[in-house]
């Protein structure tokens, strides 16, 4: 594959509140593609992007000037800001990658083309119905196994590719705390299809997706400034995206690519972030487990608008803030339609 592969169907996203000095690193990688950088924090603070890179970059200001009364939908004082770049973009592929994630190298020494692996993952099908014991099919020196069905073989469209982290791994603050000197050496080379019907946690560290097929349900929430809990807006799109995908007919992979991420945050701040969801999350994964669309939902904005009710209904007796969340869903997808109007 061209290491410019969909150089004009793909943006990168990148939220940040300090200078991307880390560019330079990913400059063989990235330097092809548009840069979407979405700026949290102090919009008056600028921000350096190295030279030669092709870039748009949004600060708070711009958000709120963009999406007037509907700006509320989007996170303050946290990184679930990315999500206003997948909005913006006009590209039907994403890739986001945190500024604290490096080039890593495989067994080899060799340098990882994250995107190029991702472009690989999202343009090949996914199989969630039969799991393959030699993980991707799809990939060169792997097939189809003995006793795998053949009317199951055509696989179905990949909607995204979750990549995994060398190093610091994306551990809770619990975890963290008790194993802070815990580093991700392994390399596991596999790409594989996360089965129909099972949840998964989604780091948005370094995620690509395709927009156009799941776009509107990739809304990170309401996290940050202002809000109860941090740390669960790439969770909440997952579990989102994962039971619109399975409804939809669409595949999520994860495995390849690695990146190197260099450094931990830290784990008594997180842990303020994380603590209420860390219970939450007790009721919503049931609340995810178990839920079912209506046959009217034939898209992913319709699925989406009848999964924020359902919020609302179900998680809002769990906490008020379940209720705003779900209010949040509708304005965010709003929002969307605004800026992405439907084609005739």
């Amino acid at each position: 594959m061209a290491s410019v592969a969909l150089k004009d169907e793909l943006d990168i996203v990148i939220p940040t509140i300090r200078n991307l000095d880390f560019l330079e690193m990913w400059r063989p990688f990235f330097q092809p593609y548009h840069l979407i950088i979405v700026q949290d924090g102090d919009p008056s603070k600028t921000i350096k992007v190295p030279d030669g890179f092709d870039y748009e970059l949004y600060n708070r200001n711009d958000i709120n000037k963009i999406l007037g009364p509907r700006s509320s939908c989007i996170s303050f004082k946290d990184s679930a800001c990315r999500c206003f770049g997948y909005m913006v973009s006009k590209k039907k592929y994403i890739y986001t990658i945190d500024d604290d994630c490096f080039v890593a190298k495989d067994p080899t020494g060799k340098d990882i083309n994250a995107l190029e692996q991702h472009i690989k993952n999202l343009l090949c099908p996914s199989t969630p119905h039969f799991f393959n014991t030699l993980y991707d099919p799809f990939r060169d020196g792997a097939d189809f196994v003995r006793g795998y069905p053949f009317s199951l073989r055509e696989g179905i469209p990949t909607a995204v590719s979750h990549g995994l982290w060398l190093n610091i791994p994306d551990y809770d603050a619990p975890t963290q705390l008790v194993k802070p000197l815990e580093r991700n050496t392994r390399y596991v080379d596999m790409v594989l299809t996360i089965p129909k019907g099972t949840l998964f946690p989604m780091c948005g560290m370094n995620l690509a997706f395709d927009r156009e097929l799941i776009g509107p349900a990739m809304y990170f929430g309401l996290m940050g400034d202002g809000q109860p809990i941090g740390r669960y807006d790439d969770m909440w799109a997952g579990w989102c995206c994962k039971v619109i995908c399975d409804h939809l007919g669409l595949g999520i992979k994860t495995g390849l690519p690695y990146i190197y991420h260099s450094k931990a945050s830290n784990p008594f701040v997180n842990l303020k972030k994380e603590y209420l969801g860390i219970f939450w999350q007790e009721e919503i994964i049931p609340f995810f487990q178990s839920h079912t669309f209506s046959k009217d939902c034939t898209t992913v904005q319709k699925c989406y608008v009848e999964l924020s009710k359902q919020v609302k209904e179900k998680l809002g007796k769990v906490d008020p803030y379940f209720v705003k969340l779900a209010d949040a869903m509708v304005t965010w997808i709003e929002a969307w339609d605004m800026l992405n109007p439907a084609k005739a």
